[in-house]
């Protein structure tokens, strides 16, 4: 069982060292909510490997806490150990750090100034279909329903206001195909592939400001394919690109400028996920982020942060692991930082 009276760096050394790889979440899963349930203060309910846990004191506010419980794959990152100041193992950054102060402030907080709802999930790092949110947004709505939310995202202990939206599409080049000995007979796709990548070097993406926040876009290719063998001219290459849209954009107006950037080549739009505002004009944002301090700056990617958007409710990314580390096989998380996050989240919850 997880000792939540522990230290803030023992417990999340404790989580790390409880393998939960996607789809493998269940021994974390049951260890959070063995936890949770011996605090009378919460109740506390259970949708797959997603654990969800409640204040119910009619506080005016209610505040939801989330973060993911799976990690990537394990790549001789386990266990955890400790360097100095640095705790190193998998899912120590991204994001086991952020869960351990969630617990810490689940068992600390039994009367919190804000109702609070945390929420720990599963599946964040694989397909979104199989995301925990998503499952508990289809079947249990209520759960999620809050004022403002924090995704204990790693920020590098610094508030992160929306996310960017993100979008893939195929730019197609048709050409002719033709025996490579009589190439003149025929149409070169690849080579007709050209034009697409040179408006891509000649693309300026935006940086526009949204509530007070720079966001930088980004439109690259990201993959190519196209060749049918090795003596035959191919009539067939297509070009993929990812676009990163700043939160002043709808997914449709992404794919429209998408449309004007590849004017007169086809495109077929493959997926996308919606931007999210930063979310920091809500009073509960602003006492938020008087608690953490700092100057919060915009989240150049895309986080779940969207999905508590598309609810309606306003949200932030924070968290005292470091994003740049996420997913690395040295992944380790800064000591001092977890101690100054549940510093940060004890104040504001409880001032």
């Amino acid at each position: 069982m997880l000792d939540l009276t522990q230290d803030v760096r023992d417990l999340t050394a404790a989580i790390v060292d409880i393998e939960s790889v996607s789809g493998g979440e269940r021994a974390l899963a049951d260890a959070v909510e063995l936890a949770l349930g011996a605090l009378p203060h919460l109740k506390v309910e259970r949708s797959g490997e997603t654990v969800v846990a409640r204040t119910a004191l009619g506080r005016g506010e209610r505040v939801l806490i989330a973060g993911h419980l799976d990690t990537v794959p394990v790549h001789g990152n386990l266990p955890s150990r400790v360097e100095g100041d640095l705790l190193y193992g998998c899912g120590t950054s991204d994001m086991k750090a952020g869960v351990a102060v969630a617990l810490k402030l689940a068992a600390a907080l039994p009367a919190p100034n804000r109702d609070v709802t945390y929420v720990f999930y599963d599946c964040e790092e694989v397909e979104a279909e199989r995301n925990g949110l998503n499952r508990i947004a289809r079947d249990h709505a209520d759960w999620l329903a809050a004022d403002f939310a924090v995704l204990m995202e790693p920020t590098d202990g610094v508030i992160e206001g929306g996310c960017q939206g993100t979008l893939r599409a195929e730019v197609v080049v048709r050409g002719k195909r033709a025996h490579s000995a009589r190439s003149w007979f025929g149409v070169n796709a690849i080579h007709g592939a050209e034009a697409v990548l040179a408006r891509l070097n000649a693309y300026q993406a935006r940086r526009p400001v949204v509530d007070g926040l720079e966001y930088h876009e980004g439109l690259n290719a990201v993959g190519v394919r196209g060749g049918v063998a090795g003596n035959v001219i191919p009539d067939l290459c297509v070009v993929t690109v990812n676009y990163r849209f700043a939160p002043d954009l709808t997914e449709e107006q992404a794919r429209e400028h998408v449309r004007e950037v590849f004017d007169g080549f086809e495109i077929e739009f493959t997926d996308s996920a919606p931007a999210a505002r930063p979310g920091l004009t809500h009073p509960v944002a602003a006492a938020f982020a008087a608690a953490v301090g700092g100057e919060p700056r915009a989240k150049l990617g895309w986080t779940d942060v969207a999905r508590f958007s598309a609810l309606g409710v306003p949200a932030v990314n924070y968290g005292p692991g470091d994003p740049n580390l996420a997913h690395q096989q040295g992944e380790y998380v800064a000591l001092p930082k977890i101690v100054e996050s549940e510093r940060a989240m004890l104040a504001w919850l409880s001032a």
